[in-house]
């Protein structure tokens, strides 16, 4: 029991109902951990430890309410929590303090789990590597002078040092893959609606989506089943539930793999990783073939929807920090012409693609294009010896399947010979959450690298 921080949710779940552990004892392992390794990593950033003990010790009194009861779970920055603070990252917001739950909090708190805080966000999730002026940069664990990826990196760093076994994230361009790519965690860019979002500023948004986080695909699915689910207010919502496939393993499944995603730059690093995902997958009875994709209608339809949603979004905001800012004017720029042209983009893209999930049941790519890059850059300029023009334009491998409305799941894939760590993700047709999870799955359990902690 000394590594209570490290079992899955699934372990603890069986724990606390069976009584063979109280959710007091696994809270207080979590608190101990987060007092351990947060100074270092700064991935915890709101704590709310005697409101979870107060939980905790009403889970150990009552007959259990659901498959997280007594779990300790930890929200994004971007999340509202009621009572506790949530400040986006942005320091307009350093004090605010939402009056109501948003609907994952909701559902999981339905399912017994226990909140203990909030994790580390840009502002606003404007970024893959996180850093605010509110509270500071969060460090990869593995490397302590690395990125913990974004926007979701405050989530995967508690999650890699096991200061909690679950947590939410959201994912627009990445953020939910890219910092489970950079910390060696699990994280699943859900289809749209799958999880559903309720918004009254971009209620027909589909670009942005929330999602579980975790160290192992079972608990990613363990996590989806809770809060997903259909709710009318989500013009999109899906509304059959998810379940997890009954088949298991990939032996005869149709696996394309993509090292580059269509002509993209990979650090060679992070290439020499990725390239012995296809091997795994053949090894487990998957009839695998290299691809060649065409997925550049995705440059101009996301560029121009993130752009058009932050001018939404944040435009009326004075004070924005640089990232947000710029994201802003870009959506200022935006005439009705390019919101028809990335219309259809987007769509002569997603018909291609349906095209190409008729003839196979996954696709396999670098999630991110990069290694965890050093901390204190704001973003990386140059990939492979190729020149990016801005900020966003080195998280390409995983915006673009961004703009394809599919489920995409990280996994880790192994580390470099410096031992960053590197994802491997998995892309399904749409709505076939199920399928990716599977694949995960059987990749993560042939790989073994999930089990892989960080040296703190």
């Amino acid at each position: 029991m000394s590594e209570l921080h490290y079992l899955s949710a699934t372990e603890l779940s069986h724990l606390i109902r069976t009584r063979q552990v109280s959710a007091v004892e696994v809270l207080q392992a979590h608190l101990d951990r987060i007092e351990q390794v947060n100074p270092r990593v700064n991935a915890v950033v709101t704590l709310v430890a005697e409101q979870a003990m107060d939980a905790a010790k009403a889970a150990d009194a009552v007959e259990p309410v659901g498959p997280l009861h007594g779990v300790p779970v930890a929200h994004k920055d971007l999340t509202d929590t009621a009572g506790i603070r949530t400040t986006y990252g942005s320091p307009l917001f350093a004090g605010h303090v939402p009056e109501r739950d948003d609907l994952v909090v909701r559902r999981l708190k339905a399912a017994g789990a226990i909140t203990v805080g909030k994790t580390n966000t840009p502002e606003f999730g404007t970024g893959s590597h996180t850093v605010n002026d509110v509270f500071g940069l969060t460090r990869n664990p593995y490397d302590l002078t690395r990125s913990a990826g974004g926007s979701s990196g405050g989530a995967a760093a508690a999650l890699a040092t096991g200061m909690v076994p679950l947590a939410d994230g959201s994912d627009m361009g990445g953020s939910l893959r890219n910092p489970a790519s950079f910390c060696n965690v699990a994280g699943l860019r859900p289809t749209p609606g799958r999880v559903p979002a309720v918004s009254e500023i971009a209620a027909w948004y589909t670009l942005s989506v929330q999602g579980p986080m975790a160290r192992n695909v079972d608990d990613l699915s363990l996590m989806l089943s809770v809060i997903s689910g259909f709710d009318p207010r989500s013009p999109y919502a899906i509304k059959e539930a998810y379940a997890p496939e009954p088949e298991e393993g990939v032996a005869g499944l149709r696996v394309a793999w993509s090292p580059d995603l269509g002509g993209l730059p990979v650090d060679a690093a992070t290439a020499a990783v990725t390239a012995t995902a296809p091997a795994v997958f053949e090894r487990l009875g998957a009839r695998v073939e290299e691809v060649e994709l065409d997925l550049e209608d995705a440059e101009v339809a996301f560029r121009t929807y993130r752009a058009w949603f932050y001018a939404l979004a944040y435009g009326e905001l004075d004070g924005l920090g640089a990232n947000t800012a710029w994201n802003v004017e870009r959506g200022r720029e935006v005439t009705g012409a390019d919101l028809a042209r990335a219309e259809r983009a987007r769509s002569r893209l997603y018909q291609r693609m349906a095209d190409f999930f008729d003839s196979y049941d996954v696709l396999i790519a670098p999630v991110s294009q990069v290694p965890p890059f050093p901390a204190e850059e704001p973003y990386v300029r140059a990939i492979d010896g190729v020149e990016l023009p801005d900020y966003l334009a080195w998280m390409r491998s995983a915006y673009w399947v961004s703009v394809l409305h599919a489920p995409a799941a990280s996994v880790p894939a192994g580390f470099t010979p410096s031992g960053l760590p590197v994802g491997v993700q998995i892309i399904g047709r749409p709505f076939a959450d199920a399928r990716v999870l599977r694949v995960a799955r059987a990749f993560e359990q042939a790989t073994g690298h999930a089990s892989h902690h960080p040296p703190l």
